[in-house]
């Protein structure tokens, strides 16, 4: 996986103002056979109150970033009803929320009109892009940097667009 973006640690680390993360794939490659998705698949589902046994690093990187007073925020474009994919991930989303990320979900449907980037995208300050590339089984390709202003304008117009369109996680109701 070609990678020519600083580690992501390290743009959070940098980041003073604002982190937002457009997702647009319906799927994206996880093992059927093995894992966490398999696990969702077969009927495991974390339990809330048992914050011990979801926590990650992950939400540690969210709940220090947020606690700077960057706000970070998720937008995921979906196709309904959605993917099996789209459903783990929903169940697990309250993971983010704890951490103090803020996530919404924007039917496709509703996205037809907004200009979107091709790649889904990590956009740092309105500046510092992470474009996350995606193989056509949804295996990462890896992650590319770029500060160019023009393509910075196009993410953070493109989210801020989804952004007021899209439902937040505890309205929205899976179809």
């Amino acid at each position: 996986m070609p990678s020519s973006a600083p580690p992501f640690n390290e743009l959070m680390a940098s980041c003073e103002r604002s982190a937002v993360h457009l997702e647009m794939r319906d799927g994206y490659a996880v093992d059927y056979e093995t894992g966490p998705f398999a696990d969702w698949r077969a009927g495991f589902r974390h339990d809330p109150a048992d914050r011990a046994s979801w926590w990650r690093p992950w939400l540690d990187l969210i709940q220090e970033t947020v606690g700077r007073g960057v706000v970070v925020r998720r937008a995921r474009i979906v196709s309904e009803p959605v993917s099996d994919y789209t459903r783990f991930l929903y169940d697990g989303t309250f993971t983010n929320v704890a951490a103090g990320e803020q996530v919404r979900w924007l039917p496709r449907r509703r996205a037809s009109d907004i200009a979107l980037p091709g790649n889904d995208f990590w956009l740092f300050d309105d500046r510092v892009i992470r474009w996350n590339h995606f193989t056509g089984d949804g295996r990462s390709a890896g992650q590319e940097a770029s500060d160019d202003p023009v393509a910075a304008k196009l993410c953070a117009t493109a989210f801020d667009e989804v952004w007021a369109r899209a439902v937040p996680h505890d309205q929205y109701a899976i179809h």
